[in-house]
């Protein structure tokens, strides 16, 4: 029988932030899952310390790729779950009955499962939440707002997902995100209580400007560039508080 759902992580020379992700899977309360390792051809420890996980629904594939969402899309097409999960290298499951909370959820058979994240640092102590919170409501034009749900957080049926768009190099989740949505009729949301840590150094993290300016474009296509430019104003407000309480804590 096949899996509720497909845990996806994409790894490259991960060695020093794969442990914790491979920790929080194997620490589920509930096993109705495979875990797929989609690497990079990594040259470091990564590999190693993934075959020492005790998983034992865990598949390893280890193969030169283009970028992340390449790896992805490998991923997609070797997934067996009904539900996919994309867990990047460092991000981990919030607590130890998340995929229980979610089976419970999936029961109704929503096209998209999602929840709250939580920032961690490489310490993993929890450094606060993301500056965006998951709406108890979800739409494709929830999307309007930027990426209200992180991708981690963002659960959804294998029959709907499309591949990720490779024109998209940080950004392509975004877009996956949107379509997505506009497949799905029913969506189920997990909480209040987040459902991943995220490693608050993440490629987009890398690269803030260069992705908001993809995302840009991709909201230009999904909704129209006169939304688009109208979504971008409202976030003025919202970029300011943000830039004043990073002031303020620096005081």
């Amino acid at each position: 029988m096949d899996p509720l759902f497909s845990i996806i992580t994409v790894t490259w020379n991960a060695a020093a932030v794969i442990k914790p992700t491979l920790d929080s899977v194997q620490r589920q309360t509930s096993s109705d899952y495979e875990m797929l390792i989609i690497d990079g051809a990594s040259t470091d420890e990564t590999l190693d310390i993934v075959r020492q996980a005790s998983i034992a629904s865990l598949r390893v594939f280890s193969e030169p790729d283009k970028g992340l969402y390449d790896a992805m899309n490998k991923g997609i097409s070797r997934a067996r779950g009904r539900y996919l999960i994309f867990l990047n290298a460092g991000d981990a499951f919030a607590d130890d009955a998340v995929l229980a909370r979610m089976a419970l959820l999936a029961t109704g058979n929503p096209g998209v499962i999602y929840g709250q994240t939580q920032l961690v640092d490489s310490h993993r102590n929890v450094v606060g939440k993301r500056h965006l919170t998951a709406p108890k409501r979800l739409t494709a034009d929830s999307f309007l707002n930027g990426m209200v749900v992180c991708h981690q957080a963002f659960v959804a049926r294998r029959d709907l997902v499309p591949q990720y768009d490779l024109q998209y190099r940080l950004s392509a989740d975004y877009d996956w995100c949107i379509k997505v949505l506009r497949q799905s009729q029913l969506n189920a949301y997990a909480g209040k209580a987040p459902v991943i840590s995220y490693l608050a150094d993440g490629m987009t993290t890398r690269h803030h400007r260069a992705s908001l300016w993809e995302r840009y474009r991709i909201m230009c296509r999904h909704y129209g560039t006169l939304r688009a430019i109208l979504s971008h104003l409202s976030f003025i407000p919202r970029y300011v508080k943000r830039r004043l309480s990073g002031s303020a804590n620096r005081q």
